[in-house]
Parts: C-alpha cells; structure tokens; sequence
C-alpha cells in the first residue's frame, strides 16, 4: 500500500465521513487513547474534522476520550500519556472543542500487585492471563457501560486496523459484515454499542505519514512520538516512510512494564541500549525478569515460591510429571516481591531525570489492600507490611490504624514459628485456628466462626505436597483421575 494513497483529497473525503457520523445522532462517541500512534491518528483526524464544524453543530454531542493507566504502565510511556491528557483538556477549552478527557485505573482489589502480592496469584502467563480483564478492560467496559446506560446507546472510535494482523484483519472483516449502517460494526462484548475505526485501511507507514505531516492539535509535538517509538525498537531504527519498501517502527509495542506473557520485553530492553538517559529504569526490568524468569522450556520458574494446595485448599496433580499443579505465592515470596518492589521505587524517584514526573510503582491504596488481605483473609498476624515499609523507605507506615488491633502480634508468630519448624502448613494452620477464634471475642452471633475453622483444617489437611500427592493416589484410580493438560497457574482461583 503506498503512502501516496494519504493525498489531501482522501484526507478530506475521510474528514467528511467523521464529520456526518458525528452530527448523524445524539450518541455520544467515546475514543480509545492509548497514547500510541494508531490512537493518536484516530484522536487527532477526529479532532481537526470536528475543529471545522461550525460552534453550534461542534458542541452536538460530547467526545470522551479515555485512557486506561493500568498503574504498571511503562514509566516513559505512562509520562507520556498523562501529559497528553493535561494537554488536551487545556487545547479543548482553549479551542472551544466538546472534547473530555478521562484517565481511568483499575479498582484497587482489581490491580496488579494487590493480586500478585496481596492474593499470591503467580505471574501472568499464556495458562492464566489473570490480567488483562482487571487491568485494561474491565475499566474501560464500566466506562462504555455507564455511558450506554445514560444515553442507551454509544458510538466507540478505535484506532484499530487490519494492516496490524492478519488476526485483527480477519476480525474486523466478519464485524464488517453485521454492520448495521455504513461505517459502524456492533461490539462483540458489549451491547447497545458501535465501533467506527476511521484509519482501518492504513498501513503502517500511513499511520505515520499522516502524523508527521499534520500538525498534532492538542500540543504534543509527533517527532517525539516518532523517537520514543525508535528508542522501543531493537535496531534503533524508525525511519520517515516515503514508499512502500521503507521499513516502519510500526511494529514497536509498549505495554505493562511488568508484563509476564512474552519472554522478554525487548521495547524497555531497546530503550535502555539506545539511550544511556534511560539507564534509571534498568531496575524495574531487572524485577520484571525476576518475576518472570523462565526454565530451558521458556515456562515461568516460580514452583518453588508457591503453595502446592490451590487457593481453596484443593489438590490437582499433573499426571505427565507426578508433581501438584501449584497455587498462590508462598508468604516468603511475596513479602520478598514487596519488599524488592519498594526498594525499586526508592531507586527509580532518585535516579529518574530531573523533572520527569514518575508516578509510584506502588500506591498507597494498593498498600492497604495489600495489608488487609495479608491480616484478616491469610491471617498473618505478623503484620509485616508496616515492618517492611519502614525497614526500605526509613519513615513509619502511615495507616497502622486501618486495621483493628488484635491480642496477637509478631512475638506470637515468632514463637509458632518456632514451635512448627520448616512446615508452613503447620504454622498456617495454628496461626488461622487462634486468630479466627481471637476475633470472634465478644461477638454475640457467632454462627460463622465454625464454618471458618472448618475451611482452614480442610485446606491444612495435608502434612505437605508428599502426603498430599500420596492421599491423591490412594483415593482415586489413575482411570478416574483429572487428565487435563493444565498450565501450571491456570485455575488457581
């Protein structure tokens, strides 16, 4: 596809199909920003179509532009991101334009580290993609929901397009099919709303002919974007496109900076080779390869740190190899991923440029969570979230009084500890048995309290992974047992 295609009569013509889908109903149109070139081409042909409208029929209806920050988005990106929005909501009253601009964020019990610290959930991997859904989607769906049930119906603008796959290409012709009306395919997963993707058609090197030779409107200068996408690529290479042979950066991808589903992250690998500026945020990767370390069969290698009991205290045993298929993160673990995490964030803030604002790799509100899981639903009375913030950053845990204060503490888990030894069933056992007993003193109604003492002899039920890879055996014929050919991961909750 040559970029002699993106002449300023297609521009025009293109100009003009956004502008009659717009003033065509009421629907208020909703635009997925990323930060990344294909949305800011949707975003920035919208924005100079509708700039030519005339005040009255501009203001027909409101634009929502939303951007989900994941809260473990790449720190460059992220800075990039968050600077456009504060941009665009300026450009958008200065211009007169009914453009609003929204960063969303996943709920707390929903974000990345309440889950892999707080809950234990390993790693995201091909088996168990945990992820996606808490972090990018489902803030996104509420949004487009909410917006649907207000208004009954909605109208989102992607930047996706079918050069980018030949997956997405595939998709998007059998959605091309069931539409509806010229330009407009319904949403797979969620009803009463359209998706209008104006740039479907465009190559790669399209995307970016068209950014460098129109002028960005709400402030962002496009040459930036083109070097942050040069700096992602291995070669250093993101050439301005002139015909169809020159290779494109198009390809460069920035996501979670954590991101465990692909084996290396090879854009913050490039950005770090390619400019001896960004050398600060060497530590995050070095905790993302941490986390996602792989074995001689490119599976993650985290067996050892976690539970061989799933999360409802249940046993499966994958019959190819005799061993469990394992659950959550052991306690060591994660108290060792928090403490790591902290002491990361401690580097990054004082190594980081001058001026580039970094937002915390942590927040406070995913501490607390993080803390109420470990106390009241794990029933680690140690309570070593305060000990191990003060022991990294030197300053007292600010939210000691979020929790109620129980009649056991660290000296007590230290003498259990002792008296268990090495086995942490054992010490999860008695720990779980007196702090559910202990917290219902004084109640009046407790109906509940056997029920929760029941679960937790259920789930320590076994000594350990020997016995209970041996009870397993013993109860159940090999002819009736579970075959599946489970990721080790999968279903842990």
């Amino acid at each position: 596809m040559s970029t002699n295609k993106l002449t300023k009569d297609y521009i025009q013509k293109l100009m003009e199909r956004v502008q009659n889908l717009y003033l065509e109903d009421d629907l208020p149109w909703i635009i997925g920003y990323s930060g990344g070139k294909d949305s800011t081409a949707t975003l920035q042909l919208v924005w100079h179509s509708i700039a030519l409208l005339s005040y009255e029929k501009r203001f027909k209806k409101d634009i929502h532009v939303i951007s989900t920050d994941t809260l473990v988005e790449q720190p460059i990106v992220c800075s990039w991101v968050n600077k456009s929005l504060k941009l665009m909501v300026k450009a958008a009253k200065e211009q007169k334009m009914p453009i609003i601009p929204h960063r969303l964020t996943p709920k707390i019990k929903d974000s990345y580290w309440v889950n892999l610290i707080g809950n234990g959930y390993p790693a995201p991997r091909q088996g168990f993609r945990w992820c996606t859904s808490r972090l990018k989607i489902n803030p996104s769906n509420d949004f487009i929901l909410n917006m649907v049930k207000g208004h009954g119906e909605t109208i989102l603008l992607l930047g996706t397009r079918k050069a980018e796959s030949a997956a997405r290409a595939a998709s998007m012709q059998k959605h091309e099919e069931n539409r509806i009306r010229q330009w407009l395919s319904p949403n797979s997963s969620l009803p009463n709303s359209w998706v209008f993707t104006p740039i479907e058609d465009w190559s790669n090197d399209e995307v970016w002919f068209y950014l460098l030779q129109y002028k960005n409107p709400w402030g962002v200068n496009n040459k930036d974007l083109l070097a942050m996408y040069r700096g992602a690529s291995q070669d250093n290479e993101c050439p301005l496109v002139v015909d169809t042979s020159t290779p494109s950066c198009g390809n460069s991808r920035f996501g979670c900076w954590v991101c465990t589903l692909v084996e290396k992250d090879k854009s913050m690998e490039a950005m770090i080779q390619n400019d001896s500026e960004k050398i600060w945020l060497t530590p995050l990767l070095d905790l993302r390869n941490e986390i996602g370390n792989v074995d001689e069969n490119g599976k993650i290698d985290d067996y050892k740190h976690r539970d061989f009991r799933r999360k409802d205290g249940s046993i499966k045993i994958n019959f190819r190899n005799g061993r469990t298929i394992r659950g959550p993160y052991l306690k060591p673990w994660r108290e060792y991923l928090l403490r790591r995490l902290l002491e990361i964030q401690q580097t990054v803030e004082s190594s980081a440029p001058s001026g580039f604002n970094i937002q915390p790799l942590i927040t406070d509100e995913e501490l607390r969570e993080i803390r109420r899981i470990w106390v009241l639903e794990k029933h680690e009375f140690d309570d070593s979230l305060p000990i191990i913030y003060q022991e990294v950053t030197g300053q007292p845990y600010p939210y000691l009084n979020d929790l109620p204060h129980g009649a056991f503490g660290l000296a007590e888990w230290n003498l259990i500890k002792e008296l268990c030894g090495d086995n942490y069933v054992y010490l999860e056992l008695q720990s779980s048995l007196l702090d559910i007993e202990q917290r219902a003193q004084g109640k009046i109604r407790r109906t509940s309290l056997l029920n929760e003492l029941e679960q937790v002899i259920k789930r320590c039920i076994y000594a350990d992974e020997d016995d209970a890879i041996a009870y397993m055996s013993k109860k159940n014929h090999q002819s009736e047992m579970d075959f599946s050919d489970f990721e080790e991961g999968q279903e842990i909750e």
